[in-house]
């Protein structure tokens, strides 16, 4: 059966038992009100039109496969509009997380290099990378609030204007309100981070990866708030407001732009 999304020039519509099989497995999913299950079915069938899959080191791209990604990667933009990742084409998928070899030059001239683990990445006007083995997991990582499909979608939009920076593209008065909230809770989300590593303290809900940078919040941060609300919200009220603004559409928070 693999294919049944590329055998027509229109978007043709989602099997039910494999939409049912997608929802079972990834229960976040399943949990979105019902008017937002049809939009998501929708445009779940409209991404995978509009993509191209890429399975590395021989790794099959199923139906299965296809779908799972393409659920999750528009949950975040389920009321902005697919356009927001009309800058790309290509999803590659990996068996498994895979090592990355990187290099940097420093003010002294010195170049540094490292070997980083990586389970997924997005690349500026350029294709996704993901990890097969972390998207599978998605359902039980919920609780932990991590997801790496749309942690990695969610740097996309943020890269709509450059590099990720942590707030996405904005008119001026929403960007200055947008940081107003946003920087604040990334400082406080450092210093707990801080406190954790160095001197012992209770260790943080959210993946501390977070504190890397105001972008790796903005994602790690959203993925959380997509797959796991309720305690999202518990630890970053002032971001639900925030980010229901933008992703939502709703008021109390900057819109789209």
């Amino acid at each position: 059966m693999f294919g049944w999304w590329r055998r027509r020039r229109a978007a043709p519509p989602i099997p039910d038992a494999l939409w049912q099989q997608v929802l079972s497995a990834y229960p976040f999913l399943a949990r979105r009100p019902g008017h937002e299950d049809a939009r998501l079915r929708e445009l779940a069938s409209r991404f995978l039109q509009a993509k191209e899959f890429h399975g590395a080191q021989g790794l099959a791209i199923t139906d299965e496969l296809a779908l799972a990604v393409a659920a999750q990667a528009v949950l975040p933009v389920l009321h902005l509009g697919l356009h927001w990742y009309d800058d790309f084409v290509g999803i590659v998928v990996h068996p498994d997380q895979v090592v990355a070899r990187r290099s940097a030059q420093d003010e002294a001239g010195v170049v540094h290099e490292w070997e980083e683990v990586l389970a997924g990445e997005a690349m500026e006007r350029g294709p996704v990378m993901l990890s097969w083995t972390d998207v599978q997991d998605a359902g039980r990582s919920a609780d932990q609030g991590y997801n790496v499909v749309i942690h990695e979608f969610i740097h996309k939009i943020d890269m709509r204007d450059g590099q990720p920076d942590g707030c996405p593209p904005l008119p001026a008065e929403r960007r200055r309100q947008w940081h107003a909230v946003f920087d604040a809770e990334y400082e406080r989300f450092r210093e707990k981070v801080v406190i954790a590593e160095r001197f012992g303290g209770e260790p943080p809900w959210l993946d501390p990866y977070g504190a890397e940078n105001p972008g790796e919040f903005f994602a790690v941060a959203g993925e959380a708030y997509f797959v796991n609300r309720s305690r999202f919200a518990q630890e970053f009220p002032a971001l639900v407001t925030l980010f229901d603004g933008f992703f939502l559409g709703q008021s109390g928070g900057p819109g789209v732009a």
